[in-house]
């Protein structure tokens, strides 16, 4: 069974994945792992920002309290 052809991926694709070796299957594997790599990276920065953005908001409001 080729996925290649059940996906039906560009041609020019299709050489790069198999001069890297890959398969269909591990292609789709690694790029499914990728994407929750970097969605989860983003969601750490932005919680991140936040928490900045809060702690600036507390000190801002307890130099302006005193």
């Amino acid at each position: 069974m080729d996925l290649w052809k059940i996906f039906e991926m560009d041609e020019h694709l299709t050489e790069l994945w198999k001069e890297l070796g890959m398969s269909a299957g591990t292609a789709i594997v690694v790029l499914i792992a990728l994407y929750f790599v970097i969605k989860w990276a983003v969601k750490n920065g932005i919680l991140e920002a936040h928490k900045k953005m809060e702690e600036k908001k507390i000190e801002q409001k307890a130099v302006m309290n005193k």
